[in-house]
This record gives C-alpha cells, structure tokens and sequence, in this order.
C-alpha cells in the first residue's frame, strides 16, 4: 500500500514479492533461529492466509502500482535485491536528470 496509498506519486515503485513457498522457508529459518519450534507447513499455510488476507482487506489492500517495478526475489540474496535496487534508483535519477 506505500506505491497506491501511501505514495502514489512516487517517481519510483518498487513491488518486492517471491513466491510463497521462499517466503515460508525464509520464514521458518528466522523462527527456528529464534528458537521457535514450528513446522513448514504451517508456516507455509500462515504465509498464504496472510496473503489472502492482506489482498481481501476492504481498506488499502495490497496490490502492485500499476507504475511498479516488479522484483521477484525467490532466488536473490539480500545483497543482489540491494544492488538491483540501488542500479534501478540510480538510472531511473540519471534519466531524469
């Protein structure tokens, strides 16, 4: 909701997304670090509920800008979605310069 609620008049959109199966590991991993005991497949079913629920709320449900760059980051390390991000902010400042 920041690029079509929050600042839909941003010159530059970025919808971050990976798919839900990355998502729910990357998230168990921070669980299990945090020494929670939990399993993949109810973090993966907690991850798809609150997709449905975040794209099903009456008021600023989540949805890609239609001005949005889209970067899926299932495969990315944290390191290459930065890089990406910084590469993309910075051509997108020079072409408007």
């Amino acid at each position: 909701d920041i690029g079509t609620v929050v600042l839909p008049q941003a010159e530059l959109k970025v919808f971050m997304t990976a798919d839900p199966e990355t998502r729910a590991y990357r998230r168990l991993k921070e669980m299990k670090e945090n020494g929670k005991d939990v399993s993949y497949d109810d973090v993966l079913e907690n991850v798809l509920e609150r997709d449905r629920i975040d794209s099903e709320r009456a008021v600023a449900p989540l949805r890609q800008a239609e001005d949005a760059v889209v970067v899926d980051n299932s495969d990315l390390t944290v390191e290459e979605q930065f890089n990406f991000l910084v590469t993309l902010a910075r051509t997108r400042m020079e072409d408007d310069a």
